[in-house]
């Protein structure tokens, strides 16, 4: 809460609108949550001259009073009397409740308004206690007829502020809200008086000082004697009421005044009960001490107290203790004035549930300087209240980096930040009225930030917000970004794995995700790559104690949950990361299938899934990525998988995964499944592709079948025709497979639809039978192969 009456002991604002200001302030970045007045019109001071017995009642009382003039006025308080200074209601006055005074009589007797207490005032709360006391009873210098606002401090225009908790606490208390003020104004701020008198006793001579902690990096004290406990200046009880802090006696409302001025906290310690030693340290574990407000505190090793140099006497930057508090029996203060780490004294003020106006500023930081003027200012304000007699010299105890804060900058540097056209003399008067000063040469500005602004830090950015908020941020012009934009893609590994799940899901899969930790009798199964797996030591369950190192097993487990729940068609894939016991990561993809591929309810047809199937959709997803005429499959025993429907999935030569019908010892129903190294198809370099014009030229298809021995692959009956085919031979495709008893027992027929085309011409019939025939001859003499008759 800041109060512009105070305010104005700092900068002129005599003539300002205060609601508007508030405006003007919440444009430049410290939110005016609420403009609060409390005055009261036609409220004055008034004197009792006479107070006789009302003669038609038991309790009224018929009193003349000097507002400026006289006037009569019938009060009902048992406390009236002649000669007591009183807070008088005029006729027209509206008191709390939209109560207003009017001239009248009162059992025969003219009243002309009405002689009040706090709490009809909305100043004290109406109990029992406050209303037995009765009307307000005031003790002031001030001249009757005077707008009684004044005494009362309802005169006063607060602001209640929103502060952004980055914001230093310059806007905490008032010289620096001043300052706030002035930039805005483009005003000048007038500091208050420090000056004291000091007699030739030294503060070194009585006092020793020891700071046995880092976290104090300042500390100085001053002693002041004879000191008078007394009522503090109406003035100060005002700006203290203001602030919501209630005045207690002159030395406690100096201290209290003093930080709400300078936003430094001081601590007064009664020197007699202190003593002469003070050390400063952190807390032992589980120390003891009994703060003012009487609660024994218990300290940890990471709270800072003052010490007498053995007891601990106040938590540093918190609260005081008992022990050394300053009462009406006081007469020497030591004054301290000092900084605390900021994380420290935030951490006490949380552990002990401790929050004091003290502890707010500590823990925001302070600014050294100003630790130096409150303790100036305070020696001032007791001397001129209190009647002290101020020692001279200071015990001071500084570590403190006094290091400027200086940052040079550029005015376009400025401006490119805030998106304004800033000119250097636009710079300069910003700065100016910031009171930051500077230096300018050869368009390059050399700024000092002021001790003051601990929250801005030696850097453009900092100074362009400062400049910005002053300037109007309502000058900013809207405009489009310039910007180059790109779009946004998946790249590396990212991307493989989302165009394979994405090739996955348009071929009519669905995916899975199992868990990566599995059973010891699962992780047993499919360990077709002889990998050692990791068993965790401590793991939460048995059956989650291995890490895998193939997914099949968990997409098996898949398989038999959606069975039991009689689900025919089962059509899954998984992308997971395995681990071998060395921790070689390897991302794969599984994919298991069984039951009907597609179903056609309308035509009722059905596709099967078999081996063919499967490796239809790996064929298809490894030409999706590019791997075009780069793969084969060769036969293999592979571990649950049937011997007769197996194969290695080979790439550019090398081993990426596997691919066949599960085994029925364990599966008795018709599974198929494979598993491919994504890491490895990673790894592979992919060829642009290339795009070429469709031939517009036709394309010749022939059809035969060879009859071969049963341990004869497909694949190199194919090798062969490609190679007998030459350039002209564009597609080789399988398109059924026989075996049965129109030919013999241990062999098999293999049906090949052959495309030729030339994309300079249209072939002829004999160009191509030529090749045809060629082909026929070299299958038959290179692999002992027979064409196989229509029959």
């Amino acid at each position: 809460m800041i109060s512009l009456e105070w305010v104005k002991d700092y900068i002129d604002i005599e003539n300002e609108d205060l609601k508007e200001l508030a405006v003007k302030i919440t444009k430049a970045g410290i939110n005016v949550e609420k403009v609060i007045t409390n005055h009261i019109d036609n409220l004055v001071i008034g004197e009792v001259i006479e107070c006789i017995d009302h003669p038609d009642s038991d309790h009224l009382h018929i009193c003349q009073v000097d507002v400026g003039e006289i006037t009569q006025i019938v009060c009902g308080a048992k406390n009236v009397r002649k000669g007591i200074k009183v807070l008088v209601a005029l006729p027209g006055c509206v008191l709390p409740g939209n109560f207003e005074i009017k001239a009248g009589k009162i059992r025969g007797q003219e009243s002309n308004g009405m002689i009040c207490a706090l709490f009809e005032l909305g100043i004290e709360e109406k109990t029992e206690e406050n209303y037995n006391k009765g009307i307000a009873e005031l003790e002031t210098d001030l001249e009757n007829g005077t707008d009684a606002n004044i005494y009362l401090g309802t005169n006063d225009t607060l602001y209640e502020l929103d502060i952004h908790k980055h914001r230093n606490n310059d806007c905490y208390y008032h010289i620096g809200f001043a300052y706030e003020i002035a930039c805005i104004l483009n005003k000048k701020v007038t500091l208050p008086e420090l000056s004291y008198k000091e007699i030739k006793e030294d503060v070194k001579d009585i006092i020793t000082l020891k700071v046995d902690t880092p976290n104090c990096p300042y500390y100085s004290t001053k002693i002041v004697r004879d000191v008078k406990i007394k009522e503090s200046p109406d003035f100060i009880k005002r700006r203290l009421i203001s602030a919501g802090m209630r005045p207690i006696n002159n030395v406690v409302d100096i201290s209290n005044y003093v930080m709400l001025e300078f936003g430094q906290p001081l601590h007064f310690f009664d020197l007699n009960k202190l003593g002469t030693n003070i050390l400063v340290r952190q807390a032992t574990p589980n120390e003891e001490i009994k703060t003012l407000d009487g609660i024994d505190r218990i300290l940890t090793e990471k709270d800072i107290v003052i010490t007498d140099g053995e007891k601990a006497v106040c938590i540093a930057g918190v609260m005081g203790g008992e022990n050394t508090d300053v009462d009406e029996s006081t007469t020497d203060i030591l004054i301290e004035s000092a900084i605390f780490d900021p994380i420290s004294i935030r951490y006490t003020s949380a552990n002990l549930n401790l929050r004091s106006e003290a502890s707010i500023r500590y823990g925001k930081g302070l600014n050294y300087e100003y630790t130096d003027n409150a303790l100036d200012r305070a020696c001032h304000l007791l001397e001129k209240y209190a009647d002290a007699t101020i020692l001279s010299g200071k015990v001071i105890h500084d570590t403190i980096d006094k290091k400027e804060k200086v940052v040079k900058f550029k005015t376009e540097e400025v401006s490119i930040l805030l998106g304004l056209e800033l000119t250097d003399d636009d710079v300069k008067i910003e700065l100016q009225r910031l009171d930051f000063e500077y230096k300018y040469n050869k368009g390059v500005f050399t700024v000092t930030i002021p001790k003051r602004r601990l929250d801005i830090d030696p850097n453009v950015n900092d100074i362009a917000e400062e400049i910005g908020r002053l300037y109007g941020y309502h000058n900013l012009v809207s405009t489009l970004p310039t910007v180059k934009t790109r779009r946004g893609v998946y790249v590396g590994d990212v991307k493989l794995r989302k165009d394979v799940s994405k090739r996955l899901r348009a071929l009519g899969l669905n995916e899975v995700k199992t868990y990566t930790l599995t059973s010891p009798d699962m992780a047993k199964t499919f360990n077709y790559e002889n990998k050692e797996q990791v068993v965790l030591p401590n793991p939460m369950s048995i059956d989650k104690s291995v890490i895998r190192t193939s997914i099949l097993p968990s997409l098996v487990n898949s398989y038999e949950y959606n069975k039991a729940r009689k689900v025919k068609d089962i059509l899954l894939y998984e992308i997971s990361k395995t681990y071998d016991k060395k921790y070689n990561e390897d991302i794969k993809v599984a994919i298991l299938m069984s039951g009907n591929y597609l179903t056609n309810n309308w035509q009722g047809t059905t596709l099967k899934c078999d081996f063919y199937i499967l490796k239809g959709i790996i064929e298809n997803l490894l030409d999706y990525l590019g791997f075009k005429n780069r793969y084969t499959f060769e036969s293999s025993v592979i571990p649950e998988i049937h011997p007769g429907i197996s194969a290695k999935i080979l790439l550019d030569r090398e081993e990426i995964g596997i691919i066949g019908r599960v085994h029925p010892s364990y599966i008795k129903d018709e599974v198929y499944v494979c598993e491919l190294s994504m890491t490895k198809l990673y790894n592979k370099q992919v060829k642009p592709l290339k795009y070429k014009e469709t031939s517009k030229y036709p394309t010749i298809e022939k059809d035969l079948a060879f009859v071969v021995k049963k341990d004869v692959e497909s694949e190199s009956i194919k090798n062969q025709i490609r190679k007998s085919g030459g350039r002209l031979l564009t597609s080789i495709d399988v398109f059924d497979v026989y075996v049965g008893d129109k030919i013999g027992s241990d062999e098999k027929s293999i049906a090949y639809n052959l495309k030729f085309e030339d994309s300079t011409k249209t072939l002829t019939e004999e160009e191509v039978m030529t090749i045809f025939n060629k082909i026929i001859s070299d299958v038959e003499n290179k692999l002992n192969a027979k064409v196989r008759n229509g029959e």
